[in-house]
């Protein structure tokens, strides 16, 4: 997570639980010009959309107000979903034993993305093996992470 979505999720973090919900995480993805900020919700209920949109009227009245974003941007409220993104080590432990997709910031062993079963958490570690063969990935080199569904 960068310095503005540290900044963004210290902002925003009050009035979402103030709500009722939890921010999973959050993204703060530009494109040019224009930047989309995407937040991840949920609740021991589930997330339907009045949510998604009572969440977003109360984060929008605190961007509005703070200001934090310069540019413009879009702001987007979401259930995880069934490919559930993985922001902090608590997410990571939760799904210890599933099939996980990884990218790296910086390249490990030639590739930034691995796709396999998160077989264990080893301190700062995350153990996926992939085709049989386990990789240690540093999680502080996390760029992006999450669950991968199984039909």
């Amino acid at each position: 997570m960068n310095k503005q979505e540290q900044n963004l999720t210290e902002l925003l973090l009050p009035t979402i639980e103030a709500v009722g919900f939890e921010l999973l995480g959050l993204e703060l993805v530009q494109a040019g010009r224009h930047s989309t900020l995407r937040l991840y919700i949920d609740h021991a209920d589930g997330v339907n959309v009045d949510d998604c949109a009572r969440v977003s009227r109360e984060v929008s009245a605190i961007l509005d107000v703070e200001d934090p974003i310069t540019n413009e941007y879009l702001l987007e409220v979401s259930s995880p979903g069934l490919d559930r993104p993985l922001f902090t080590p608590a997410h990571f432990v939760a799904v210890v034993g599933q099939k996980i997709e990884v990218k790296l910031a910086i390249p490990q062993d030639g590739r930034r993305k691995f796709k396999g079963v998160l077989t264990a958490i080893e301190d700062d570690m995350l153990i996926v093996e992939v085709d049989g063969k386990p990789y240690r990935l540093l999680m502080d080199n996390v760029d992006k992470a999450n669950v991968v569904p199984v039909f």
